[in-house]
């Protein structure tokens, strides 16, 4: 246990109230920064990590933890956050594709994933990400905004006040990153 770890364990153990706010101050920020690597907007990101604090003090679940609050903390925002992209989801999925969906839900669920194929979703997740992140910054936008937000080109085109034919560039050069950035693994 880190020393900052054990410095907010004894706030705690003082004074709850105090120690809640040290955690808000000492992972505010990253757990926000945490939270944008899943869900792609720093409003939604900010939601995510100020519900996750209120229901850790709300629910007192800081009486709970004996191991590490920053791990509690990490693995509820993302557990949070991975829960608002399946909500998302399936409001913006037409009726017969949330069946397809609950029906592949159900199959994975049934299955419980290992640790192994825990560490390769993350390994790639973190490969996905790294590629989109050296993306020129208009174009990762715009990817962005098709791929994670689910948007039209059309719609991206009216609200980037681009025209059409940019997105569709965009879209394909985006593509073409990625691809080369897996092709390693093809063979």
């Amino acid at each position: 246990m880190t020393d900052d770890e054990q410095f907010i364990r004894r706030a705690f153990d003082q004074d709850p109230q105090q120690g809640c706010a040290l955690l808000f101050r000492e992972y505010y920020g990253p757990l926000c920064s945490h939270a944008i690597r899943f869900v792609y907007s720093r409003e939604v990101a900010r939601d995510i990590v100020s519900d996750t604090f209120y229901v850790f003090w709300q629910k007192q679940l800081y009486a709970d933890i004996t191991t590490s609050y920053r791990a509690y903390l990490y693995a509820a925002v993302r557990n949070r956050s991975l829960k608002y992209l399946q909500r998302e989801l399936r409001q913006d999925m037409r009726v017969s594709s949330l069946y397809e969906l609950d029906a592949v839900h159900e199959n994975a669920s049934a299955e419980r994933l290992t640790p192994e194929e825990l560490m390769a979703y993350d390994e790639l997740h973190n490969r996905v990400e790294a590629a989109i992140s050296q993306l020129p910054p208009q174009r990762q936008r715009v990817f962005l905004m098709n791929r994670f937000e689910g948007k039209k080109y059309q719609t991206i085109a009216d609200e980037l006040h681009i025209s059409l034919k940019a997105v569709e560039a965009h879209i394909s050069k985006a593509l073409t990153v990625l691809r080369r950035a897996f092709a390693g693994d093809q063979g």
